[in-house]
């Protein structure tokens, strides 16, 4: 992973942010890593809009991720934030049925660039995350990963059991089909 520099989402790495998402058609059908933000009901699903509300979130500080460099280019990205901030998680329902504790901290999205895969940047960003955590002051943070029992699976938009692990998280529970609850307490 050298060569590598981790960053975060502010305005200033907009663009670069901006610039890996539109290489990636929005990412997962233009969702420009905005579906966590909103409720389902709230949600537009159009390219644009989801930018335009990406961009807001991001200036108003309400949006964070650590970014990944090459250089000048963002190429991966773990995004996180408070349940507030990302209020929408997948099988929400059984996850607040189940919840016995409630995180200061979610991630919710991690991505690389296609040409950057297979170079273990999803545990740099990752690990970007966590340093982030502790900077603001730690805290108990929360992933939800798919659990494939080490089985390729062609879309990923979290990461999977075993990078939370190799991150230091413990394993919660099962959540939905194929995901689970990881969490680790950052000092």
């Amino acid at each position: 992973m050298t060569g590598y520099e981790v960053k975060a989402l502010t305005p200033e790495t907009w663009d670069a942010y901006a610039a890996m998402i539109e290489r990636h058609g929005g990412v997962f059908g233009g969702c420009w890593c905005t579906w966590f933000h909103t409720m389902s009901w709230e949600k537009e699903r159009e390219y644009e809009a989801n930018r335009d509300l990406k961009k807001r979130l991001v200036e108003e500080g309400r949006a964070h991720a650590a970014l990944a460099f090459d250089g000048d280019e963002a190429v991966a990205w773990a995004q996180f934030g408070s349940p507030a901030e990302l209020p929408n998680i997948y099988h929400r329902k059984q996850y607040e049925e189940e919840l016995d504790l409630l995180p200061d901290y979610r991630i919710t999205c991690i991505f690389v660039d296609k040409r950057h895969r297979r170079k273990h940047l999803s545990d740099l960003v990752l690990r970007g995350v966590l340093d982030f955590v502790a900077a603001a002051g730690g805290g108990l943070v929360e992933g939800y990963p798919h659990d494939n029992d080490g089985k390729k699976k062609s879309v990923l938009y979290d990461g999977t059991r075993a990078l939370y692990e190799r991150a230091g998280f413990d394993y919660v529970r099962a959540k939905g089909q194929g995901n689970c609850v990881m969490r680790r307490i950052v000092p």
